[in-house]
Parts: C-alpha cells; sequence; structure tokens
C-alpha cells in the first residue's frame, strides 16, 4: 500500500499531474471542436493523454487504496508507454504528427514534462508501497 499522497513529493507529483490533466484537456476539447479534421490522430491522442492524466492524478490521490494503487500503476504504465510510443512516431513517421500531440516528440511543447512525469510517478510508487 502507498504512503499517503498529501505530503511532501508526492503532493507535488499530484499537483503536476493535476496541472497536466487540466492542460491537456483543454487542448483536447479545443482541437475537438476546432481542429479535428486537420489532424485527427494527433488530436485524438490529445484526448487519449487528457484521459490518462485525469485518471492518473485520481489515483495518485487515492493510492493509498490498494484498487487505486494497481490503477496508478497501469495509467502510468500506458503513459509512459504512450509517451515514448507517439514521441518516436513523431520523429520517425512525420506524416501521422503533422500537428502536436501532447506527446508529440516526447512532449517537447510542455517542457518533457510528459516524459519525466510517468518515471517520477512509477519511481514514487514502487519505494512507496
Amino acid at each position: 500500500m502507498a504512503k499517503s499522497s498529501r505530503t511532501g513529493f508526492a503532493r507535488v507529483l499530484v499537483a503536476l499531474y493535476a496541472v497536466l490533466a487540466l492542460a491537456a484537456t483543454a487542448r483536447g476539447v479545443y482541437e475537438l471542436i476546432v481542429k479535428f479534421k486537420l489532424a485527427p490522430v494527433s488530436y485524438s491522442l490529445s484526448l487519449v493523454s487528457a484521459l490518462v492524466y485525469v485518471v492518473a492524478t485520481v489515483a495518485l490521490i487515492n493510492a493509498a487504496h490498494p484498487t487505486w494503487l494497481k490503477i496508478a500503476r497501469a495509467t502510468i504504465f500506458f503513459e509512459l508507454f504512450g509517451v515514448i510510443a507517439v514521441g518516436t512516431l513523431s520523429f520517425t513517421a512525420t506524416q501521422l504528427f503533422a500537428h502536436p500531440s501532447v506527446w508529440s516528440w516526447f512532449g517537447v511543447g510542455y517542457g518533457f514534462l510528459p516524459l519525466a512525469l510517468p518515471i517520477l510517478g512509477l519511481t514514487w510508487l514502487s519505494r512507496n508501497k
């Protein structure tokens, strides 16, 4: 069972996830409404990343409960896989990513926080079982 996410580093981690959840959700909704036809793959991925950040935030807040701990781990592993896959594809399959998503180029548009955050999250979860 994980320690409380209400103190120390965990509080900062949850805050960063919450900020990315808000940013990715706002971006994804805007892109869906205004620009979706221009790049459906990129903009769909922005919505997926938004959902991942929302679920990860809630799961980290409740990580003291075993079920939420499992959800946090699964969500953050998925996030790491997504950032690496989309980041790699944004360099190798540029036609898919003519318009960037949250995870394009490993999250460069967000200061590489999308790449660093799952590593930090998984590290915290592994140290605070």
